[in-house]
């Protein structure tokens, strides 16, 4: 009977990691039957979002199928709420509960990508939240000020804003870092990686190391190729650039 357990159990752990396509059941409770859900993929130049899929909204659900080549970040759109609701599409079973009040509050979870999405900003706003709460706190004191040309309560307030705000983006970029080097399997870290690559104050080495560190998959998708284009264009002088220039004689007097 173990042995069957333990057969069993593997069959579906193996089922689980080798889904070929994605299935979105959407729940949308609170919008009305046959407004559409419209699902949005960047276009071919990465300028701008084209509808992909489009399902209408049955009794406070939806649901949206078919097969993704890699992982890559998509938008949710619903008919008659306004702003749109991003997630990583990829192949399996992706829960979504949309938030119809707020868009930007809904909840997206069952694959690992996406639940590594969830965390990650979670983690974020937990380093954010300090600078988010002196803004709460300090916006009424400054429009106070501004009105009353009151240089001196701006000037402190600016100050402070400036430093607490070198602090927050010092421990944002210490959190970006110490992911991507963490987690070699996510989508996150590929993309962690491909900023740090266009930034060209970040050494090219340390790129270099990072993205060897990423699982192959993640490697060959358009990110990862990406990476890997650019750490052969930074490692590669341009024509000339490493040519000395000529050293001319003195003139002779």
């Amino acid at each position: 009977m173990k042995k069957l357990i333990l057969l069993l159990s593997a069959t579906v752990f193996l089922i689980s990691c080798s889904k070929t396509k994605y299935t979105i059941s959407g729940t949308a409770t609170g919008i009305e039957n046959g407004k559409t859900i419209i699902l949005e993929s960047q276009d071919a130049a990465g300028m701008g979002l084209i509808p992909i899929d489009t399902v209408k909204v049955e009794n406070g659900k939806f649901e949206i199928t078919g097969k993704s080549i890699e992982p890559s970040f998509h938008m949710l759109q619903v008919e008659g709420v306004q702003g749109k609701f991003p997630f990583i599409l990829e192949n399996g079973d992706i829960t979504i509960v949309i938030n119809k009040d707020s868009i930007n509050k809904s909840k997206v979870s069952g694959t690992y990508n996406n639940d590594e999405f969830v965390k990650f900003n979670e983690e974020l706003m937990v380093i954010q939240k300090e600078l988010m709460n002196f803004q709460k706190k300090n916006t009424p004191v400054m429009t106070q000020a501004q009105q009353t040309n009151d240089t001196a309560t701006i000037n402190k307030l600016m100050k402070e804003y400036s430093t607490l705000q070198e602090g927050v983006n010092a421990q944002s970029k210490k959190k970006y870092d110490t992911y991507a080097e963490t987690h070699p399997k996510s989508f996150i870290s590929v993309l962690i990686i491909q900023g740090m690559s266009n930034d060209p104050s970040i050494d090219i080495q340390k790129i270099e190391k990072m993205y060897a560190g990423l699982e192959e998959s993640l490697k060959k998708t358009k990110p990862g190729k990406a990476i890997e284009l650019k750490i052969k264009e930074r490692k590669t002088p341009s024509v000339g650039a490493s040519a000395a220039p000529p050293v001319q004689a003195p003139a002779s007097k």
